[in-house]
């Protein structure tokens, strides 16, 4: 196999990642591969931060490697784009979600279901086709196959759009395939978070009547008065839930945390569908019967393929829908993973990679430098010291740093100040 174009022409690039399970995220300098004759390159401006970003970083499903740059809500401005580019140009407005890879032979992307494929390629924290490790949108620089770039609609604001790569290509998937998209219909929502918030938006743009499913009776008032949705019920309250039972023709759950299905599924009508699209840790009890007598459907959903994508997002445009969200700094981010921890959010962190980012690059060069002038400017010294741990002391000779004059010290603030960004 031939050598990787990242190893044959590296392109530098900057972000933040995480070195271990701890999932702390930090400065860091690495490289992205070539702009291939079919690859987009483009300057990333947003990025999202999403629910399984925490997870990965933390190596919760244990399939996490390190470093490892997160970012799955990826959007920017092209920078370049391969001879045989046919989709975009300099300058386009674009995304990248998910994922960066598929095999493009089986059946399942013969049926543009990529996200479906055995050999899709995730965004980030998995092995490209040369070998080398994807990383994701917490850096300055994307580059992908065209193939998996959207398109994003001028009068579609990227930080908001962010999030519909996958929020928005996650609840958007189910509502078309399961038919619940069709006006009159009326369907449940479980969860009003990240993914919640998105599914009410496109499912009233459908024309569908929505009821929020929610075991915060606080959630109401936003529910009702600021997204739209035609009821609310309190998952908790007996009486609610048991006087809505069969009165809906489908149910998107949401939710990632452990939780009943069985009342849920009381909610739906003959032949009702409930669609799973949070994934909890630990599986979920399934009450077989209550799915017989009604012959009601229990499915899943995962994300979307990429001709499907790009429909979300131009129906989006369409109908002036966005991810409601919180604008960070790159430097906030390992707050705002502690927050996701506690749901602490309305409703989906973005980061400000273009205007934040450099920042962080300047002051992890200016550490750089002092550490380098700090070994460059040193006086010889001797002293005895103990060399392992018997705890003898025989004579040793060593280096002290020198004491920088005034002069000095201002030149080097000066260099420091002054210093490109890597």
């Amino acid at each position: 196999m031939a050598k990787s174009p990242e190893v044959e022409k590296p392109n530098k690039a900057f972000g933040w990642a995480a070195r271990d399970s701890s999932g702390v995220l930090s400065p860091f300098n690495f490289s992205r591969r070539a702009t291939g004759e079919k690859d987009v390159r483009f300057k990333v401006i947003y990025c999202g931060v999403c629910h399984s970003d925490l997870h990965t970083v933390k190596n919760d499903w244990g399939t996490s490697t390190y470093p490892l740059v997160p970012g799955h809500e990826i959007v920017g401005e092209v920078t370049e784009v391969g001879s045989k580019v046919q989709k975009f140009k300099v300058g386009d407005k674009v995304g990248v979600g998910g994922m960066v890879g598929a095999c493009h032979s089986c059946d399942n992307c013969a049926k543009n279901l990529e996200n479906y494929c055995s050999k899709m390629i995730l965004t980030y924290g998995a092995k490209y086709y040369d070998g080398t490790i994807t990383y994701g949108g917490y850096s300055d620089t994307m580059v992908s196959d065209e193939h998996f770039v959207i398109h994003i609609p001028d009068n579609l604001p990227l930080d908001a759009s962010a999030p519909l790569l996958c929020a928005g290509i996650t609840v958007y998937s189910p509502l078309r395939f399961y038919g619940l998209d069709k006006p009159g219909m009326h369907v449940g929502v479980v969860g009003l978070g990240g993914l919640g918030h998105v599914a009410v938006k496109f499912a009233k743009a459908m024309g569908v009547k929505v009821t929020i499913i929610s075991t915060s009776p606080n959630k109401k008032k936003e529910a009702l008065e600021h997204l739209g949705a035609d009821s609310f019920l309190v998952s908790k309250d007996q009486d609610q839930m048991q006087a809505a039972q069969g009165t809906l023709d489908g149910i998107i759950d949401t939710v990632s945390a452990q939780h009943p299905l069985l009342p849920l599924i009381s909610l739906l009508k003959t032949q009702g569908k409930l669609v799973v699209v949070g994934a909890p840790e630990k599986p979920l009890e399934l009450p077989v019967l209550p799915l017989l007598m009604g012959r009601k459907l229990l499915g899943g959903s995962c994300a979307g393929g990429m001709k499907e994508t790009q429909e979300m997002i131009d129906f989006a445009a369409k109908h002036n829908i966005t991810a409601d969200i919180e604008i960070i700094p790159i430097d906030y981010v390992n707050t705002a993973m502690e927050r996701l921890v506690k749901t602490d959010v309305r409703y989906r962190f973005v980061i400000d990679i273009g205007n934040t980012l450099k920042s962080t690059a300047l002051l992890s060069r200016e550490k750089s430098m002092a550490k380098s002038a700090e070994v460059e400017h040193h006086n010889k010294a001797f002293d005895w010291a103990a060399t392992d741990t018997s705890g003898l002391l025989s004579p040793f000779n060593f280096s002290r740093r020198t004491s920088f004059s005034q002069k000095e010290l201002s030149k080097l603030k000066i260099k420091l100040h002054n210093a490109t960004p890597i």
